[in-house]
């Protein structure tokens, strides 16, 4: 997708590590010193009995241990080890939030359409300040339709592509995997919006299937690897007789076609048929002083003249923190897309208090915030609560859990796993942020009627990514962008996971 053939390195000079990251690197290089060189008591390195013994009599002198032991079997940990001091501190009090408020609290269901969500939550903002709604929501199903069908074709593109390659080649194993995720990112919904538009929810609405992808996805895959096959064994058969490859590649795409004619076919039966982007609606509606309206248009005419001002989407670009690579730069994913031949997926890799800043500067201005992160980690979501303070895991077990933020993307323990916005932030005396007022897309029953509370330091270790107008981006970073030749991650790396 980009014009650079290299991987980032994790462990080159390209390496950037932040002063926390160093002192922790330190002070493991210095407990290595430390070590005492003795024997293992299994010296094959299978688990020993005599080991379970030890490590058992131990424990049971333990009065630590045992108190867990009492408590722990009956309860769920992440309910008994909550820190009552950090849920007390993480109130849900912001000092500077964006005056007009949306509503209301979406849910994207048993679906992993957060990104989507996310980004119908941004545009929203505009569309009910200049329509005066009360409430309002984009149809986040209609874009899931146009995303779902275009990844289908897009993987089927790839598979005509590394056709010559062997099935368990790394590249062709890796996009067999999840090859229709519902997942996506910022430069994906600007590939949908551009090309398809949007519309009010009430002209395309949910169905079973978009609020419950998982059927749905299993058939999708099932039948697409087998597409795959179709189309590799169809390029080697017209390989075989010389044919012109111009005259290959249009045989095989309109195989393609054929096949891609049934996956419309499935998915208009499980999720509706969405007007095209150019077909005309009438949308018939109230404003919040009760009057009524009506829209009577397309698609991209509704996007253009409700969604796409002040700050029209394909002029924002993707801020990330990666601290295993060389900041100010400019980095792409290979193989990741969704529309084929549209805009590739971007990142312009910067320092954490960069993001911090941008993210400051947009609330200020009004502006709400679609941003990535590994949600997963250290949060509660009935107490709507994302703070690395939050469970006494090493008080209860006797642990110390240290990696750094590049140290889990080396390893696979943490990826960018979920897209929300953030919309308010509380800032010390010296304008230092303290927390974020986060809306999420998980309902209105968690957190404070949907919104939910993110630390400073939840910041710094979780989230990647931050989505930001060129107007309100550092201008050396815009430069960045601009200068494209990205850095190619391959197509497994953390940085290519779908939010």
């Amino acid at each position: 997708m980009g014009s650079a053939s290299s991987r980032p390195s994790a462990a080159t000079s390209n390496f950037v590590e932040s002063s926390n990251e160093k002192r922790s690197l330190d002070s493991l290089t210095s407990s290595f010193q430390t070590v005492t060189v003795r024997d293992a008591v299994s010296p094959d390195g299978s688990l020993s009995l005599s080991n379970v013994t030890d490590w058992e009599t131990d424990a049971a002198a333990d009065p630590k241990a045992d108190l867990a032991r009492t408590i722990l079997q009956h309860t769920n940990i992440r309910d008994a080890l909550v820190a009552r001091q950090a849920v007390i501190a993480d109130s849900h009090v912001f000092n500077h939030e964006i005056d007009f408020k949306t509503g209301p609290i979406t849910n994207q269901k048993s679906s992993g359409r957060c990104w989507l969500f996310a980004t119908t939550n941004v545009l929203r903002y505009e569309i009910m300040k200049k329509l005066k709604l009360k409430e309002f929501q984009l149809s986040q199903s209609y874009l899931f339709f146009w995303d779902k069908l275009n990844k289908s074709n897009y993987y089927l593109e790839l598979s005509i592509e590394l056709a010559d390659r062997p099935l368990d080649d790394r590249l062709v194993s890796h996009l067999a995997g999840d090859l229709i995720s519902d997942g996506g990112q910022w430069d994906m919904a600007v590939n949908l919006v551009e090309t398809y538009g949007v519309v009010p929810q009430d002209i395309f609405p949910e169905s079973t299937h978009s609020s419950l992808s998982g059927p749905l996805n299993t058939l999708l895959k099932t039948k697409l690897r087998e597409d795959a096959i179709i189309l590799r064994d169809l390029s080697n058969s017209l390989k075989d007789k010389s044919l012109a490859p111009a005259t290959i590649t249009s045989t095989l795409r309109a195989e393609k076609e054929r096949l891609m004619k049934e996956v419309y076919n499935i998915m208009t039966a499980t999720l509706g048929v969405p007007p095209l982007p150019g077909s005309k609606f009438v949308w018939d509606y109230y404003d919040s002083d009760g009057k009524p309206g009506q829209f009577n248009g397309t698609a991209t005419e509704f996007f253009e003249k409700y969604a796409s001002k002040p700050y029209a989407p394909k002029d924002s670009f993707s801020l990330v923190n990666d601290p295993r690579n060389e900041y100010s730069k400019l980095y792409t994913v290979d193989k990741l897309g969704n529309i084929w031949g549209g805009r590739p997926v971007m990142y312009v890799n910067t320092e954490i208090e960069n993001m911090k800043a941008t993210v400051i500067k947009m609330i200020k201005a009004g502006v709400p915030v679609f941003f990535g992160c590994d949600v997963g980690q250290f949060s509660d979501r009935v107490a709507g609560v994302m703070d690395p303070a939050l469970f006494k895991y090493e008080t209860a077990f006797d642990i110390k859990l240290g990696l750094t933020k590049a140290q889990r993307l080396q390893v696979n323990e943490s990826a960018m796993t979920h897209a929300m916005v953030i919309s308010g932030v509380h800032l010390d005396s010296d304008g230092k942020p303290l927390r974020y007022k986060v809306e999420n897309s998980w309902g209105d029953s968690g957190g404070n009627k949907g919104y939910y509370l993110m630390t400073d330091a939840w910041f710094e270790e979780f989230v990647y990514q931050v989505v930001v107008p060129r107007a309100l981006a550092p201008k050396d970073l815009v430069k960045v962008f601009d200068g494209g030749n990205p850095h190619v991650y391959p197509a497994w790396d953390p940085m290519g996971t779908l939010a």
